[in-house]
Order: C-alpha cells, then sequence, then structure tokens
C-alpha cells in the first residue's frame, strides 16, 4: 500500500520535519505541497520531488492524496485541519492543536464525523529516552513518582524558523497565541502528562518578555519566558520552565524524583538516561542524541502517522490527549496574567 501526502504550509516544520520524514518513508509515494507563498511550495516541491496544489481546494480535492499534514501557523490549525478531514484525508496536525479549546473542539468533532486519523505533532514521545523512560516508571523501577522538573528552551524561533528575523509570526500574539508557552512549553507539558500516566490539574505560572524585540525594537507580545508550578491529579508536584532565551546551548531535560531513586533524562551529553538509585547504584543508557534546531533527524512522527494510517491503528498522540494539554498551556497563561492559581478542567 502506497499512501499520497499532502503538506499544508511549507514553513521551516515542513522542510526540516515532514517533507524529508514522509519522504524517507517506504509507504509514502508522492508529496504535493500547497502554501499561500507558491514560491515557497514550488522550492520545497523542487527539493523533495513533489508537485505543487494551486490552490487549497486543488489539495484537499485530489482523491488520491490520502493524508495531509497542517503545517500552518497556530491560528489557523482548526480552519485547515478541520477542512482536511471532512474531505475525508487522515490528518496530522502540527502543535499546539488550535489556540482556543472551542477551536480544537471543531477539529475533534470533524475527525468524529469524519472517521479518519487525527494525530497531534507531540514528537517529545517518540524519543528512544521518553519511550525508555514510561517504561522505567511503568515497570515501577524506582517506586512511585513524588516530583518532578522539567525545562525546554533555545535561543528563540526567529533563529530557526522560514523567517530569520524579529518579524516572525512567533512573536506575534494574533498568530502564535502564546508565545514560548505554546512553541515549546506544551511539547513538555504533553510529555509530563504521557510519561507520568497522570493529568495537570493546578498551576502557578510567571512569565515575561525578558529579552526579545520586535522588528521595530519593541518588547514582543508574547512571553520569551514561563516558569510553571504543577500539580497532578494523583498529587505529584513539580516545576516546568520554557524559554526562547537559552543563549549558547539547548536545554531539553526533565528529571523525576521517586521514592527509590531518580531518573534524569537528557541531562548529560553522553548519557540519555541516568537512573540513579537510593542505595548508590547508578544505570546509564545510550541510546540516541536529542532532536535540536541544530541536530535535524528523524523524529519518528511522521512513520507512526503513517502505520496509524495503513494499519489502522489509534495514534499514538489523539486530538483528544492534544486537547488535554492546551487546556494546560491555558491554565499557565491564564495563571501567569492574573497571577492566581488557576484550576484545569
Amino acid at each position: 500500500m502506497k499512501i499520497k501526502a499532502g503538506i499544508i504550509g511549507c514553513g521551516s516544520i515542513a522542510k526540516l520535519r515532514h517533507a524529508p520524514e514522509y519522504k524517507a518513508n517506504p509507504f509514502v509515494s508522492e508529496i504535493v505541497f500547497y502554501d499561500r507563498n507558491r514560491e515557497r511550495a514550488q522550492a520545497l516541491a523542487d527539493l523533495f520531488g513533489g508537485s505543487v496544489a494551486e490552490t487549497l481546494e486543488e489539495l484537499l480535492n485530489d482523491p488520491t492524496i490520502q493524508v495531509i499534514s497542517d503545517c500552518s501557523s497556530n491560528e489557523s490549525h482548526h480552519v485547515f485541519s478541520s477542512r482536511a478531514l471532512l474531505s475525508g484525508k487522515h490528518v496530522l496536525c502540527e502543535k499546539p492543536i488550535a489556540l482556543t479549546v472551542e477551536h480544537a473542539e471543531q477539529i475533534i468533532e470533524a475527525q468524529r464525523i469524519s472517521g479518519k486519523k487525527l494525530m497531534v505533532d507531540h514528537n517529545q514521545r517518540l524519543t528512544r529516552a521518553h519511550q525508555m523512560a514510561k517504561q522505567i516508571i511503568e515497570n515501577n523501577q524506582l517506586g512511585d513518582v513524588l516530583t518532578f522538573r522539567t525545562t525546554f528552551g533555545h535561543s528563540g524561533p526567529e533563529k530557526w524558523g522560514v523567517n530569520k528575523t524579529n518579524s516572525t509570526w512567533f512573536f506575534k500574539k494574533d498568530r502564535s497565541g502564546f508565545g514560548v508557552a505554546g512553541d515549546l512549553g506544551i511539547h513538555k507539558l504533553d510529555l509530563l502528562q504521557y510519561l507520568l500516566d497522570d493529568e495537570i490539574e493546578q498551576v502557578n505560572a510567571m512569565q515575561g518578555a525578558l529579552d526579545k524585540v520586535d522588528k521595530d525594537g519593541n518588547p514582543i507580545e508574547v512571553c520569551d519566558n514561563m516558569v510553571c508550578l504543577l500539580r497532578t491529579k494523583q498529587g505529584r508536584i513539580g516545576t516546568a520552565t520554557f524559554s526562547w532565551t537559552y543563549y549558547g546551548e539547548e536545554d531539553n531535560s526533565t528529571t523525576i524524583y521517586c521514592k527509590n531513586g531518580i531518573l534524569k533524562i537528557y541531562n548529560n551529553p553522553d548519557y540519555q538516561i541516568e537512573v540513579i538509585m537510593n542505595n548508590g547504584g547508578r544505570i546509564n543508557y545510550e541510546l540516541e542524541t536529542i532532536q535540536t534546531n541544530d541536530n535535524q533527524m528523524n523524529s519518528g512522527v511522521i512513520n507512526a502517522f503513517i502505520d496509524s494510517v495503513r494499519l489502522d491503528q489509534e495514534p499514538i498522540v489523539t486530538g483528544q490527549a492534544a486537547l488535554a494539554s492546551l487546556k494546560v498551556v491555558l491554565g499557565i497563561i491564564e495563571a501567569a496574567e492574573t497571577g492566581n492559581s488557576v484550576s484545569i478542567e
């Protein structure tokens, strides 16, 4: 079975992740690109040996296209993903699923009506270290989880995106929505809920536009740093920090503190997982290097998406799971803006 793929939005995420991973997947036959900027679509078609759809309607109405990646900017996901699903396509939507609960629910309803697969690109679930960490926690090797801390930061989207200037859409509130919280933070909030098989139910947070400026030299409209305090339904407490101002080196680390020891993930450049027992024993795992802006490799997302379609399996990240993470992001934004503790419904 060969699958023909379409991509909506031809920015950096399409160029560096979706297109090369479709190209490398043995079950994908061809890629069709669509972007409002036709030249951008043509450039990717030339690079990956695909073709260009002149209009969105041409892409959605093509009966030979079975799957679509929605790589548009955040404010458009509910439009493109919903339309693609209702056109009979399986959809892989970039994160966050949407900027509001209502828009996320619109996509989920489109998936229900269509009966097609909907997967959201919370790719941190798929790294080998995070998969192994989940096994360690599930196997109760370290006993009950008590507390945790996680961080995700790099030098900013203007260093990575297709528009490598301070006019990037990531800095605009109407398009990005949540700043660093929606760009990086939502990854780690989704990961925490996945690793712990738990739900975040209460949050406190502080945010700031500490260093980033727009094209006119004014502080950006969204946060470039966010610090959060989190409590889960099972009573675990921990911290999460997200930053676009980790200049010099990315940090994508997570530490889980358990009754019988500590689980460190991506803390050590040589060992992706470190297990430190309370009796002094240590186990180090050398698995793989993690994706960074400067070290791009196959994330496994496209392979997982294509497998869910061809094998008729539930995607590893469903629309409902993505909505749960979105609700936490909305909660921490509210907490940061009001100074209040916020409960996640």
